[in-house]
């Protein structure tokens, strides 16, 4: 239940990669206020909004090795109220986060037996906005569609046994407790995912096999039409019977191992990303960074309400800003910083954040139509990304060069959700 593929890519900048895994692992496994079987699914849910198989995978496989219950992997019908709550502002989140409010947060906070504690929602919040940048990485960097340790590049796997990535890349190790948690690892861990994906495309064939033999069945019996229950509500479809859209699949054990679809895990799929306000609408819905900022507001209200993620987060931030493009810069004709701010701004531009003093005009010069064009599919809505794309963009680019665009994408996607999310729970306090 690693992320294998994507600490692969994130090999090529290993000071990055152990500020990331170090963030992953107190998300996922330190104490915190959310229990680690929801700490999963909460990460499944945010996974789905982007058809992302590979995150949602490998999360139903920690969800169960949490003590997770089984049937939760049913969909959202078959999990607590607290937790389907959580549904709308995952879905705002993933595609237009600027349409957060805080009557969401309210809700949230103010129902019945089913209501959330303010650490509970920020804990479930940075761990939304946190897949949904992975799964723009994810598929940015091919890991979704090849799912393999190789991905697009050329790193050859390491031992998973004896060391972990950040070590093994650049001799700059993680902490104690991360080393001492990959050494406990053994090959056949390491060799999960695989075996996962065999069990799936095996029980899948099975299973459809099985299904279509009983709906001709059951068409025969009671006539055309009578097949799967679906539930609607709320104006919204979603699976009430397991047999339908999303069910558990068993492997010979009995043991569930992860699901045919994505269906069930979502509602309102038709819900996507679209542009933000054209400048001759309404601008006083605009995100202005100076009235609310990570540095000035979002880093300390996320530290106080759940303590040491505020200083982690804020080093991914300032790590990746800090890594080397001269040579991406040089090509382009201009300073790095420039180069990674006109990135980072566009980004922040097609979710409504601003920044009053950068010249927005500096964004066609700098980033060529293909590279915006794959930003923004990237930032987006990555599922659309394909392999033809990450190959068409920057010709004479090297891969590390294009995986440090798809970290700059990850982490100013993570921080614009962030922002919303956060702005929304201070005016909820305030």
């Amino acid at each position: 239940g690693r992320l294998e593929a994507v600490t692969q890519q994130m090999g090529y900048h290993p000071q990055y990669l152990d500020s990331f895994l170090k963030t992953q692992h107190y998300l996922m496994h330190m104490d915190g206020p959310l229990p680690f079987d929801c700490r999963h699914y909460i990460a499944i849910m945010a996974a789905a909004r982007h058809q992302c198989r590979y995150l949602v995978n490998l999360h139903v496989l920690q969800f169960l090795r949490a003590g997770g219950d089984p049937q939760w992997l049913r969909g959202l019908d078959f999990i607590p109220p607290k937790l389907r709550n959580l549904n709308e502002i995952n879905k705002i989140l993933a595609h237009r986060p600027w349409l957060i409010t805080k009557e969401h947060i309210e809700k949230l906070l103010k129902i019945s037996e089913w209501s959330w504690s303010l650490a509970e929602l920020v804990h479930a919040v940075v761990l939304l906005a946190h897949c949904h940048a992975l799964a723009s990485f994810v598929f940015g960097c091919g890991c979704e569609q090849d799912e393999g340790l190789g991905c697009r590049g050329s790193l050859k796997p390491l031992s998973p046994g004896n060391q972990c990535f950040c070590e093994a890349t650049a001799g700059n190790g993680c902490s104690q407790e991360l080393l001492r948690i990959n050494r406990k690892r053994s090959l056949d861990s390491c060799m999960e995912l695989d075996s996962l994906r065999e069990r799936m495309q095996r029980i899948h064939m099975e299973t459809e096999g099985r299904e279509e033999t009983r709906l001709l069945q059951q068409d025969r019996e009671e006539g055309e039409g009578q097949g799967a229950e679906v539930g609607v509500q709320d104006g919204t479809e979603h699976c009430s019977d397991p047999s339908a859209g999303l069910s558990p699949l068993a492997d010979t054990d009995g043991e569930v191992t992860g699901a045919t679809n994505l269906a069930c895990y979502m509602q309102d799929p038709d819900f996507g990303y679209q542009d933000f306000a054209r400048r001759d609408e309404d601008q006083t819905q605009v995100f202005r960074v100076q009235d609310y900022s990570w540095e000035d507001h979002g880093f300390s209200l996320v530290n106080r309400l759940y303590s040491d993620i505020g200083h982690l987060l804020d080093e991914k931030f300032r790590m990746v800003d800090g890594l080397q493009s001269s040579a991406m810069a040089k090509r382009q004709g201009c300073e790095p910083s420039v180069f990674k701010r006109g990135i980072w701004n566009y980004i922040h531009c097609m979710f409504g954040i601003r920044y009053d003093d950068y010249d927005y005009a500096e964004v066609n010069q700098l980033l060529e139509r293909m590279l915006k064009v794959y930003i923004k599919t990237v930032t987006c809505y990555p599922e659309k990304t394909n392999s033809e794309m990450f190959d068409r963009f920057w010709k004479q680019f090297k891969h590390s060069e294009k995986v440090h665009v798809n970290l700059l994408i990850l982490e100013a996607r993570m921080q614009a959700e962030l922002l919303y999310a956060l702005q929304a729970i201070t005016q909820y306090m305030i």
